[in-house]
């Protein structure tokens, strides 16, 4: 990446700001300016998210914030109530509270002499989230938006829920949360009132995993912050932005497709970072590119960004199942609206197993997957670190009912989201069917190329989920999850369904037998034709960034991940030992800057035996310390989940020390319905 260190001469940093709310909380906002900016004022963008403007983000942040001032903006980063310096607490995600005081956050932004009164509102992951939400607010001085790894609707494309099916990512990321939100101020922005205001989050603390896993189907809960809800509502501009490897990239072709504002969706083959850091590669030169959208909507220039189209995508190539990859060959393509009349519907028809272009004699096909399928199916949602990508499938598909294709006789390209529709029936009244979709090379090895989740009680709604009734037939409908993918000749289409997929989600509380009606039951695959526009495609640039805060790492430890297998009682064990490269940090680093070290560390342990899905247990240990001169704080986590038939037990301890200090202690044992999960 290219960085530009002249880039410092030219801009203004001000390491916090106090931007006070009508009830007199005190927010914390670290602003940087064109030193201009106080004659000349300047569009401005805001980035508001929870994750410690501060210190734990801060090398992250500054190479943005800091370049799009350098380009002529006011860059304000802001911490959401009750995070980071800000005074307050901190509930929940995307509550009422942080979209009220998004609103006054932006009025106060368009009232300072240094704003023209025009504002972007940018983040990935939360602040994607939020600059959706806060758009359909329709606050008068938001002018455009540009979400990154975001959703339009919490229940079914976020962590906590997928198909119905509640996910580990949801103990994993509220785990993280709940960790995170004990962290106290900095004494040296807030002072001596830093111990009350942590004394103050320490005491009204809640396990985020267990609040979430209360509201188990699509209600009002999931609802607020939804924009799916009425994507009418948003008038500003926005550019949607996500990769192939992230967990939410489902909500960009529903944006193309529901919003009716200026509109424009980028999706690469990144996981869950930024798209100039983008793994796997290549990454592109996003900081550039987002230059392009603010100045053409918020300096009123025409820059050509809106003339080309609208939808532009990485078509990925074929390539051997690998636990991380650092380029994901292909090509870039376009359509110029979504959905796109140029996507043509192929069906192929589930036979015994085979996929056929023609449907055949019906025959029935029962099968019970062993609960430790889905080991090969890497991270619900990547981060671009080492082997979180779903391996070779044979382990897996091997657990699974499993229709093949004839070898295809020239490349086939998908651009989409594949449906599969099933005839089934179980034995039981609570049950979860997981479909892979997945290209077998010439050698045997396979690819997953995408995949699909559905509890089966939310056949027919996330709203209100029915039981089964065991033995009884359905008609299934199963949507998988969006994918660009290009099938070379000589391969093999394979659709392979089971009935678990751990550690992805949660296992039903009993063994379930499936039984598949073949003949009718068919695959539909989005086939995309190539065009010649494809080629004639401008370029991105380079990545390139400002410079950074020197922020030094100290000592490192590796990611490791291991399975293992006790041969005795059939027990699989999925560790994994991190040193939380999700927050930005390594084991141990310093910020010469603010004379802070600083450590994060996460412990995550899955198990669950071959043929007993009460067994299934997560487990997180997660440590993280902040500590300069004569101050030091430190948060130890421990949460883990297990489940009877009518309950999930989720039990957890944080200590929160000042040196050696203890300072508070919580102990939660949880007893929370199954509600048919």
């Amino acid at each position: 990446m290219m960085t530009d260190h002249t880039i410092l001469d030219r801009i203004q940093e001000i390491e916090n700001t106090w931007i006070t709310m009508s009830d007199g909380c005190r927010i914390a906002s670290r602003i940087w300016l064109p030193k201009t900016a106080d004659t000349k004022p300047v569009p401005a963008i805001l980035e508001y998210i929870p994750y410690r403007k501060r210190d734990f983000m801060r090398s992250r942040d500054e190479p943005i914030h800091r370049y799009f001032a350098a380009h002529g903006y006011a860059s304000i980063r802001v911490d959401i109530r009750g995070s980071g310096d800000s005074e307050g607490i901190l509930h929940d995600e995307y509550s009422p509270q942080e979209h009220d005081d998004a609103l006054e956050i932006i009025d106060w932004i368009a009232r300072q002499p240094w704003c023209s009164g025009a504002i972007g509102m940018m983040g990935i992951s939360w602040g994607g989230f939020n600059a959706l939400q806060v758009a359909a607010l329709n606050p008068p001085n938001l002018k455009a938006i540009i979400t990154l790894c975001s959703t339009d609707d919490r229940y079914a494309d976020d962590a906590h829920y997928m198909g119905g099916c509640l996910l580990n990512e949801n103990m994993q990321w509220g785990s993280m949360l709940t960790l995170y939100s004990a962290l106290p101020p900095d004494p040296d922005i807030v002072g001596e009132r830093w111990r009350d205001m942590w004394q103050e989050r320490l005491d009204h603390l809640e396990p985020f995993p267990a609040v979430w896993m209360r509201n188990p189907w699509r209600d009002a809960y999931w609802k607020h912050g939804s924009v799916c809800e009425n994507y009418a509502a948003i008038r500003c501009p926005v550019y949607a932005i996500g990769g192939w490897a992230d967990g939410y990239t489902n909500a960009i072709p529903r944006l193309m497709t529901h919003l009716s504002c200026p509109k424009k969706a980028l999706i690469g083959p990144w996981a869950h970072v930024f798209p100039q850091d983008g793994i796997p590669g290549p990454a592109i030169g996003f900081l550039q590119e987002a230059v392009l959208w603010w100045n053409q909507w918020l300096k009123e220039e025409e820059t050509g960004i809106m003339n080309e189209p609208a939808f532009r995508v990485w078509m990925q190539d074929s390539q051997p199942p690998q636990p991380q990859y650092a380029e994901w060959p292909g090509r870039w393509v376009t359509e110029d609206e979504w959905p796109s009349p140029r996507i043509a519907e192929q069906r192929w028809f589930l036979e015994p197993g085979h996929l056929s272009p023609i449907p055949e004699k019906p025959t029935e096909l029962s099968f019970s997957s062993p609960q430790t399928t889905g080991v090969r199916s890497g991270e619900w949602c990547g981060f671009g670190a080492d082997g979180e990508m779903p391996r070779d499938q044979r382990p897996d598909d091997g657990g699974s009912l499993v229709f093949d294709s004839d070898p295809l006789a020239e490349r086939l390209e998908v651009l989409g989201a594949p449906v599969v529709e099933l005839d089934l029936c179980v034995n039981q009244p609570v049950a979860m069917l997981a479909v892979r979709l997945g290209e077998v090379a010439p050698d045997g090895s396979v690819l997953r190329v995408t995949y699909g989740l559905l509890n089966l009680t939310h056949r027919e709604s996330h709203e209100t989920p029915k039981p089964l009734e065991p033995g009884g037939w359905y008609r299934v409908r199963l949507q998988l999850n969006d994918f660009a993918h290009a099938f070379p000749p000589g391969s093999r289409i394979r659709l392979a369904v089971s009935t678990s997929y751990w550690p992805i989600a949660w296992p039903p509380p009993v063994p379930v037998t499936l039984t598949v009606r073949t003949g009718m039951s068919h695959l539909t695959l989005p086939v995309r034709s190539p065009r010649e526009e494809d080629d004639t495609l401008r370029s991105f640039h380079r990545p390139e960034a400002a410079p950074g805060s020197t922020h030094k790492k100290l000592r490192q430890l590796p990611m490791r991940r291991t399975i293992e297998i006790d041969l005795t009682t059939n027990e699989m064990v999925y560790t994994l030992r991190s040193d939380g490269g999700e927050f930005d940090g390594a084991s141990l680093a310093r910020i010469e800057e603010i004379d802070l070290d600083l450590g994060y560390t996460l412990f995550k342990r899955y198990r669950i035996l071959e043929n007993d899905p009460l067994s299934a247990q997560t487990e997180l240990a997660q440590t993280a310390f902040m500590k300069r001169r004569d101050w030091s704080v430190r948060i130890e986590c421990r949460t883990r989940l297990a489940a009877t038939i009518e309950t999930f037990q989720f039990s957890g301890e944080l200590e929160a020390y000042e040196g050696d200090r203890l300072v508070k202690r919580h102990d939660w044992t949880l007893a929370i319905p199954r509600s048919l999960l």
